[in-house]
């Protein structure tokens, strides 16, 4: 049997962050199998469906590098599939015409509540159906018994069948419902297992009943609890991004995001930073935890700083580069662009994110005059700009290697009697307009010879 999971959200808005980890859960799942992963829209409500959305769904799983095996299905396209399968149920007495209308529904639940209404049409002859009135089809549910589910995260769980009632599966307009179009869907895609939010653990009783009817086999499935924030609400707005592209947005890695949604419910031992190809060989959904996981910001963020360090460098100044060029009063020239490459190995070892990791390479590309940060102006005093202009005769007389650099600038401190600290907070304002940078040597290096002693010489006019 060939493993084949399936990701099915509506296109209703922007791809949650727990649909991100359902995703996720579901494509390694299939990966670690050997399977297939495969991709199905459910965008049958027409009125809040938008191709905005579909879009936001086909751009975030891509950022996340989760590719499907196969081209999206798009679940309005198969409505007359959906139809087929219920008028087979029909045929084979597993469902019944309804004429019941919604005011007779209304009033039968008033006089009865609390009690699962079945319809009257389940047991009454076709031929007393009211003329114009065009009927639904309702599935014929048993009435006795229970309706039992071995769930790979949940393990068994069971409902009483006198709990469900005879859902409509084909509306009287010819539309299928949510319920059982799932399943004929699910069915024709030849998913195999079901992973989805623990929330629709409900529907699976309803969709069951469904496959029971038409004598398919079941999938399996595994139903994950759901994030909450660190107060253990429902993950929300004002908990931070709840988007994938949010994130992304925020100057996060995809591989941190993806780690850290794999951590959210699933571990292995004590590991924690975990690649792509690991997750894949370590996966399994069977070892989901039951308890909900809460979104933990911080943790996200030293994950995402432990990412960042290990990326590759022209990658980082790539993002780093598309950032700033968003930004006014920044020289991104060539010049730039090579400055920026040449501090990334410096820059990366503090950046949570390539937000951070952009406001610290922004010096870099800022042009003459460099403003100036309260501290570091406060450092350029009369002495220190006396300082920097020996500084620059001496460095201007190097050839500009870290080893000529750094004997300057401690031959500097030997003669002034000061430690290399004092010489270095002067020197790093002038060069950055800040009193935190990357090393100076290494600051120096990558501004190159003209920039840097024409920094050297501006702070110290």
């Amino acid at each position: 049997m060939t493993v084949r999971t399936r990701f099915a959200p509506s296109p209703t808005g922007m791809l949650h962050i727990g649909g991100a980890r359902t995703a996720l859960f579901n494509y390694l799942y299939s990966r670690h199998m050997g399977g297939e992963f495969l991709l199905r829209i459910e965008d049958t409500d027409k009125e809040r469906n938008t191709p905005q959305a579909v879009q936001a769904i086909l751009d975030g799983l891509a950022w996340m590098g989760l590719e499907t095996d196969a081209p999206p299905i798009f679940q309005s396209t198969r409505e007359a599939r959906h139809a087929e399968v219920a008028h087979q149920m029909l045929a084979a007495g597993t469902a019944y015409r309804c004429w019941l209308t919604a005011d007779e529904l209304k009033a039968m639940r008033e006089a009865n509540p609390g009690v699962k209404i079945r319809s009257p049409w389940r047991d009454r002859d076709p031929s007393e159906a009211p003329a114009g009135v065009t009927p639904s089809i309702r599935l014929r549910a048993p009435q006795e018994g229970e309706t039992v589910v071995d769930d790979l995260v949940q393990g068994i769980v069971r409902v009483a069948n006198s709990e469900l009632d005879d859902m409509i599966i084909l509306r009287g307009d010819g539309s299928p419902t949510y319920q059982h179009a799932v399943v004929v869907d699910d069915h024709d895609m030849a998913i195999t297992h079901v992973i989805r939010g623990d929330d629709h653990l409900t529907n699976t009783f309803r969709q069951a009943q469904i496959y029971d009817a038409m004598g398919w086999d079941r999938p399996r499935f595994g139903h994950v609890p759901l994030i909450h924030g660190a107060d253990g609400h429902k993950l929300s707005k004002r908990h931070g991004a709840v988007s994938v592209l949010e994130f992304a947005e925020q100057g996060y890695l995809r591989e941190a995001v993806c780690n850290y949604l794999l951590r959210l419910g699933w571990a292995h031992g004590d590991l924690e930073v975990i690649s792509r190809d690991d997750a894949i060989r370590l996966f399994d959904i069977v070892d989901v935890n039951r308890g909900a996981s809460r979104m933990d910001y911080a943790k996200l963020n030293h994950l995402n700083g432990v990412w960042i360090r290990a990326a590759d460098d022209a990658r980082l100044t790539e993002l780093v580069i598309e950032r700033l060029t968003q930004r006014a009063n920044l020289a991104l020239g060539t010049d730039a662009m090579h400055r920026i490459a040449a501090l990334m190995p410096e820059l990366k070892q503090r950046a949570k994110t390539i937000i951070e990791l952009a406001d610290s390479a922004a010096f870099l590309a800022h042009p003459l005059p460099l403003a100036m940060e309260p501290k570091a102006a406060a450092a350029l005093t009369a002495e220190n700009r006396l300082l920097l202009r020996d500084l620059g005769t001496a460095l201007g007389a190097t050839d500009f290697s870290r080893e000529a650099i750094d004997a300057v600038l401690r031959a500097t401190a030997e003669a002034r009697g000061v430690k290399l600290g004092l010489i270095a907070a002067p020197l790093r304002a002038a060069l950055t307009g800040s009193t935190v940078s990357p090393g100076i040597d290494a600051t120096l290096i990558a501004l190159g010879r003209t920039e840097a002693l024409a920094r050297i010489a501006a702070a110290s006019a």
